[in-house]
């Protein structure tokens, strides 16, 4: 036990040593916060950040307008948590404006590129309009149906960094359950098994993704299972390769001897010793998971809209890329790739610092 801690503890200062693998864990921890807490953080804190403002399509990042924001009538009730997870349901009416002037009784506005002039009741500001109409900084810019460009990526977080975990969740628990029995078996279930698992891997990941979210149907809890379900190949085969090898060693052919049963001998001696190889690969995993719910969001079978997903969002505006206005789809590749990168270069941290031969 206390060569065990023993080695976690050295493992864990060879992590800490590898700035970039620690850079991109803290980077990862930073966007697993933004997935909790973007509502509370998102300048459109509305139900999937989906206040349009149409008026105001494809403005560039650093866009500001004044903000002519009409109060709801009736205040509903909403709990924190609803608030926190689902968004706010109390939005406001806001109205981009050019220039306002306030009358007796009305508040006069032209709206943003229309050039009429349009009046409300000052009854309905509470007769303080100016309190009503503030600045309003776009700092990503909007999107082509006018909605805030830095809530939509803040919001669309949450998928990408949550089918990670679901997805490894799922990969983990039928790989290591299926290859554990295989390595340790053998014979015919191993062989029975290892075609199963060649049968699965012989299938283009992407085409079988499609073909579960398909059969499920379509939405974002779908993908999650449907992309859980292909990567477990992956987790099985190095586990069965893994308990292959530590089935020979004399501390496990000792709890044999002492008539331990096979489900003790796998759980309690056997994979505790071949988590390195396993972490590693669920890191990878993560990375490889982001990667095909955003190519299934391109394709449009992956979250449905309105819920904001970074591959959904280049899937809306690839084709700006060359109408001058390439910041549309730019920006969520960049946050595709840096979330991607960190969890390969965390996998590449962890496969140095569990190695023990350095």
């Amino acid at each position: 036990m206390n060569q065990s801690k023993s080695l976690s503890k050295v493992a864990l200062q060879k992590f800490k040593q590898n700035k970039i693998g620690l850079f991109s864990f803290w980077f990862v921890v930073f966007c697993g916060f933004i997935a909790v807490f973007g509502y509370l953080i998102a300048p459109d804190n509305s139900q999937n950040a989906n206040q349009m403002h149409v008026e105001i399509h494809s403005k560039k990042p650093g866009f500001t307008v004044e903000m002519l924001t009409i109060p709801l009538k009736e205040k509903r009730s909403q709990s924190f948590f609803n608030k926190l997870f689902m968004g706010s349901t109390q939005i406001n009416t806001e109205i981009p404006i050019q220039s306002y002037s306030i009358l007796k009784e009305e508040l006069e506005y032209i709206g943003y590129g229309d050039g009429l002039p349009k009046t409300i009741k000052l009854t309905l500001l509470d007769n303080s309009p100016k309190k009503y109409i503030k600045k309003k900084t776009f700092y990503f810019g909007t999107d082509k149906y006018g909605r805030d460009l830095l809530s939509r990526l803040l919001i669309g977080t949450r998928i990408s960094f949550f089918i990670g975990f679901i997805t490894v969740f799922i990969s983990l628990f039928i790989g290591i359950g299926i290859g554990a029995v295989a390595g340790y078996y053998g014979g015919k279930i191993d062989a029975f098994i290892m075609w199963l698992i060649n049968i699965t891997w012989s299938i283009p990941t992407l085409l079988l993704v499609i073909a579960i979210t398909l059969a499920l149907g379509k939405g974002y809890w779908q993908v999650f299972i449907a992309v859980g379900l292909t990567m477990w190949v992956e987790v099985a085969r190095v586990v069965r390769g893994q308990v292959l090898t530590t089935k020979q060693q004399q501390y496990v052919e000792a709890a044999y001897v002492l008539g331990f049963s096979s489900i003790r001998i796998i759980f309690r001696h056997i994979l505790p010793n071949i988590i390195a190889p396993i972490i590693v690969i669920s890191a990878a995993n993560f990375a490889a998971a982001i990667l095909i719910e955003s190519g299934l969001s391109f394709l449009g079978i992956g979250a449905q809209p309105p819920t904001p997903s970074w591959g959904a969002i280049i899937k809306n505006h690839y084709n700006y890329i060359i109408l001058g206005k390439p910041y549309l789809a730019v920006i969520p590749g960049l946050a595709i790739m840096s979330l991607v990168m960190a969890f390969m270069l965390i996998g590449n941290a962890l496969r140095d610092a569990l190695d023990v031969k350095n």
